[in-house]
């Protein structure tokens, strides 16, 4: 009998190949199983990665005011944005997260009320402040709810979010005074994302030069939904985004500059030319608190 070695040498071949196929198949098993096992959260459904420096996860960070309201963690994905997942209300949660639109990205956490109506008119400070009653004008400002409001006469005129300093470069406590303005302010010191111009602090409002020099400001500035900046306050101000980032299309938040013009007065703002001035008379500002609170993990 005649062997044809052509046909025997494809089968082995084939054989082969079919034996290699499954090798990596069973390999994949294996390092999925071991996976789940090792690491469950690898095979979990999408969260904020723990690995994240920016621990992005805004859930973790406890503000007293939220515990009554019902809300709970949205991780958002690729396709998400705060106005398609919440149309006209976006607004109400960029303020309850104290975030801007440009930091909410994939990949990181928010919270998401489960009643819009339950935050429509959410804000953590008094509506009534006893130490701002014999004053026309005063600023108050909870570190601890990163939160800031406007009083005429110990009333709340409004409020807005606001982003404090990180731990080591924290907000000075205590009882100040606006005593300079300067619409078009930047940094000295820092520079933005894209490092190549100074930090702008539009509509900024000085209350402190410390014993070394340092000044501090209430200012524009990017809002990530928790304590940034290296002692400033920092308020919402899209349209600033808008001329450093080209982002928003549209901007619609500008809590510095509606802070601001209140704060100098009509006659003053009016007159502003952009260069930095005195205030004469200018309001109290009282901060307190400390830091927020962040769990190890989201409590919900």
């Amino acid at each position: 009998m005649k062997l044809d070695f052509s046909m025997v040498w494809r089968r082995w071949s084939w054989g082969l190949v079919l034996r290699r196929i499954l090798y990596v198949i069973l390999a994949a098993i294996v390092i999925a199983v071991a996976a789940a096992v090792v690491d469950p959260k690898s095979t979990a459904d999408p969260a904020a990665s723990p690995e994240d420096r920016a621990k992005e996860d805004l859930s973790r960070y406890e503000y007293p005011s939220q515990k009554e309201i019902r809300w709970k963690p949205h991780f958002v994905r690729p396709q998400d944005s705060l106005e398609r997942l919440f149309g006209r209300d976006w607004i109400l949660v960029a303020r309850f997260n104290r975030i801007d639109r440009r930091h909410v990205y994939p990949g990181m956490t928010i919270k998401i009320p489960e009643d819009m109506q339950e935050i429509r008119n959410y804000h953590p400070l008094p509506d009534v402040y006893e130490p701002a009653r014999n004053h026309a004008k005063y600023i108050y400002l909870s570190v601890t709810e990163q939160w800031l409001g406007a009083y005429e006469y110990g009333k709340l005129v409004f409020s807005m979010p606001a982003a404090t300093g990180i731990e080591g470069h924290l907000a000075p406590i205590g009882l100040f005074k606006a005593e300079a303005y300067h619409r078009r302010h930047t940094s000295s010191l820092y520079k933005t994302a894209k490092g190549n111009a100074q930090y702008p602090m539009d509509y900024a409002i000085r209350f402190l030069i410390d014993k070394d020099h340092a000044s501090y400001w209430i200012h524009a500035r990017d809002l990530p939904g928790r304590p940034a900046s290296h002692g400033c306050i920092g308020v919402f101000d899209e349209a600033m985004q808008k001329r450093v980032y080209g982002v928003p299309d549209k901007p619609v938040l500008d809590d510095a500059k509606k802070l601001y013009a209140w704060a100098i007065g009509e006659f003053l703002f009016a007159a502003d030319d952009g260069t930095q001035q005195l205030l004469p008379d200018g309001p109290p500002i009282e901060i307190v608190g400390e830091l927020p609170k962040r769990l190890p993990h989201s409590p919900r």
